[in-house]
């Protein structure tokens, strides 16, 4: 597997691997363009709404995501992408990062741990058979959007994934994400809904090699 770069340049926007410095920003950056997403209403109970997603985001996007080397932000963090790797692609989770992700997220989740533990076991199945990059978070700050920041963002790991042959997906619980990530190559390859029933969901996949739009 080709080794990540410190730094990728995409037109105007400076993208870089997440370090522990931008933890807490990368948190507050998901915690707030994420807030009210369909996923987030979802996903964590009402009581500690943000202070569960602060964490969540904390832990995965952050603690998890730096010590893999599989987060990306933008220069002043105000968009980030988290991603798994591939087998062999990244660093391991490390086991305190590891131990902390198994002991907190059922408790941040709470009443909708069984949910979403179901959910995630059904899209297995339905997420590409073979090696993959799938995208956990995507998020910009309101203030920065329509900036080609998410795109950039974004494009570090499927550089990664077209340099490997490697495809890249996606779990969208909106149609909007949907619409954002077909400019990018991605294609709705199932539709599906959560183990509950109550949340809509679209699995996309991005073959490698597909040609990047203009960011």
């Amino acid at each position: 597997m080709s080794e990540p770069g410190p730094t990728v340049h995409i037109g105007v926007p400076v993208v870089r691997a997440a370090e522990p410095r931008d933890v807490p920003r990368i948190a507050a950056t998901l915690t707030v363009a994420l807030a009210e997403s369909r996923w987030v209403r979802w996903a964590l109970p009402l009581d500690g709404r943000t202070q569960r997603l602060t964490r969540l985001a904390e832990l995965d996007a952050g603690h998890r995501g730096v010590a893999t080397g599989t987060t990306w932000v933008s220069e002043d963090v105000d968009a980030v992408a988290s991603w798994d790797a591939p087998a062999g692609a990244a660093t391991p989770v490390p086991a305190d990062v590891r131990a902390a992700l198994e002991r907190e997220v059922p408790r941040l989740h709470a009443d909708r741990a069984d949910a979403v533990a179901g959910t995630e076991a059904q899209l297995t199945a339905a997420l590409p058979e073979g090696p993959h990059w799938r995208l956990r978070a995507l998020a910009t700050r309101p203030r920065s959007r329509r900036r080609g920041l998410g795109g950039a963002v974004l494009a570090a790991a499927l550089a990664r994934g077209d340099a490997d042959g490697v495809a890249a997906a996606l779990v969208a619980p909106a149609w909007a994400v949907v619409r954002f990530a077909r400019g990018l190559g991605f294609e709705v390859t199932q539709a599906t809904r959560s183990a509950d029933g109550q949340l809509p969901l679209w699995v996309a996949v991005r073959p490698p090699g597909v040609p990047m739009p203009e960011l």
